[in-house]
């Protein structure tokens, strides 16, 4: 769920980049994974990212972890580690809200970082790890989240403004979604 970039052409890997703007999540439920973001206040994230990992972990311990359902599909691994650079950007970007007024957030194509990165080569324990590592990181910063500050605000740079309290709802959507994409 990338920053929109512009128009989707398939990347070297084979997938085309998702550039929508998945924020509607934030207003209605997701009818593909069926996440209720409303339902879902900060203090609420730390233990849902927590409860995800033993989730992931199974999910890259599978025997076809590498392999993709479709060309044009991630593999479980290549949504791992998306999920893992997921929890440090929502991270980074939770610290930017709640240390400076209104911060602008910078630009983070998921689509590049995947084939620059090289997703589909990493190693799945590797991966299972910094997870775990990164997944424990951003769950303690959003269980930190002082009271009152819920509604402290950041943006993206295609004008999308986000308090405490919906970055939290539209970053665990991310999370949830993406296991429902593995079916894990």
């Amino acid at each position: 769920m990338t920053d929109p970039t512009g128009p989707a052409a398939a990347q070297p890997d084979g997938i085309v980049p998702d550039t929508k703007d998945w924020t509607w999540v934030l207003a209605r439920p997701c009818p593909e994974c069926g996440f209720v973001a409303a339902d879902v206040e900060p203090a609420d994230v730390g233990p849902a990212v927590r409860e995800s990992l033993p989730r992931w972990r199974a999910a890259l311990a599978r025997p076809d972890v590498a392999a993709r359902p479709r060309p044009d599909v991630w593999s479980t691994l290549e949504y791992a580690a998306h999920v893992r650079d997921v929890f440090r950007v929502f991270d980074e970007r939770l610290g930017l809200m709640l240390t400076q007024d209104d911060p602008a957030f910078e630009n983070w194509d998921q689509d590049v970082t995947a084939v620059e990165a090289g997703y589909g080569r990493q190693g799945p324990a590797a991966v299972a790890d910094e997870l775990d590592v990164a997944g424990h990181m951003v769950a303690a910063s959003f269980d930190a989240v002082p009271a009152g500050q819920e509604e402290r605000t950041g943006r993206r740079s295609n004008g999308s403004v986000f308090t405490v309290r919906t970055l939290g709802q539209y970053f665990l959507h991310d999370v949830v979604h993406h296991l429902h994409d593995v079916r894990a």
